[in-house]
């Protein structure tokens, strides 16, 4: 996966109460009791290897995931059978083809909320106004099947879902094209890097296309979601978003949060968040266009996507993922509070 108000009163007021929940972190939601959930606490994590020493030890390349968490690369992968993309590039003037290898970010969260899982009415999350009050940095709008019907590019082509097309046969859905322009210092600093930089140049903004989709109990089970959540109470359905497009960077994303009934009280829901983004190894991993620029060298894509560089502003992308990953499940989590 992985990845955007009403009114100005509506979003004052989400930010208030998302104010009120606090992130816990933790090493892992495995294994971890329901029990030690405590009110209006977010427990959070996106640990992932030491591999990249600049982001810290939060991406995981593609092939080490499905290994090591083979669940989790079952259900956050963009759909079932998904496999790093095929390439082909011109070398010596001879077309090749080769696999685009991958690094995955991937967030765990969980959180209760003090009411019955069958009061919360899914489909109204799987609608604009919910992802607009997620971020209002990031701008959307509406689109069809029919404006997907021309694909972009090979990475659109390859995104395509083969068990059905996005936006299509499914209740309850929205697609929805979004635009984020980075903010802060970071617009100067790609400006910069575009000079020494050969062949495509880099975007100051993000633009990408999904689906926003309530996932039915009957599949939740059938797909056997428990398996990633680690409960095994009834469930009342799942959120979920798969983002097939992005411009720059990033290959998928896929945000799923799955309603179960807290165990042993029904008045409660356990919500379980997953993010999942697919990103290009071969950008996370450069660094030899910048180190000999003195005020670029804190513009390493591995850095600055990690929210460890200097270039780094605000709460939402430009924050870097681990701000926007936990700002995003707060603003859920103060939806369903409120709501």
């Amino acid at each position: 996966m992985l990845i955007a108000l009403v009114c100005g009163l509506a979003l004052a007021s989400a930010d208030a109460h998302a104010q009120q929940f606090q992130i816990e972190e933790v090493p892992s939601l495995d294994g971890l009791p329901v029990a030690q959930l405590k009110p209006k606490t977010i427990v959070f994590s996106d640990r992932g290897s030491d591999e990249i020493a600049e982001a810290g030890g939060i991406f995981m390349r593609y092939e080490d995931w499905a290994k090591t968490k083979p669940v989790q690369q079952q259900f956050l992968s963009l759909y079932p059978g998904y496999t790093e993309p095929n390439t082909d590039v011109i070398v010596d003037g001879v077309k090749k083809r080769y696999r685009e290898k991958l690094h995955m970010y991937v967030a765990q969260a969980r959180f209760v909320v003090a009411k019955p899982a069958a009061s919360i009415d899914l489909s109204r999350l799987a609608t604009l106004p919910f992802v607009e009050k997620l971020d209002p940095a990031i701008k959307h709008r509406p689109i069809t099947p029919a404006d997907l019907a021309r694909p972009k590019d090979m990475r659109s082509v390859h995104n395509q879902n083969p068990q059905r097309r996005w936006c299509e046969e499914r209740a309850s859905t929205v697609c929805i094209h979004s635009a984020y322009k980075l903010e802060g210092r970071l617009p100067v600093g790609i400006a910069l890097a575009n000079k020494i930089r050969e062949g495509k140049k880099i975007s100051d903004t993000l633009e990408f296309d999904g689906e926003l989709t309530v996932v039915p109990s009957a599949e939740v089970e059938q797909r056997g979601l428990a398996k990633l959540t680690g409960l095994d109470t009834p469930s009342t359905g799942a959120l979920e978003q798969s983002i097939f497009y992005v411009n720059q960077v990033i290959e998928f994303g896929k945000m799923l949060a799955v309603f179960q009934q807290y165990p042993g009280d029904p008045n409660k829901t356990v919500v379980s968040v997953f993010m999942s983004l697919g990103l290009e190894s071969n950008i996370l991993t450069k660094r030899k266009d910048y180190a000999n620029v003195p005020v670029l060298r804190n513009l390493l894509p591995a850095q600055v996507l990690a929210g460890k560089s200097s270039f780094n502003s605000g709460s939402s992308l430009s924050a870097g993922l681990p701000v926007y990953a936990r700002n995003q499940v707060k603003a859920i989590a103060a939806i369903l509070e409120r709501g």
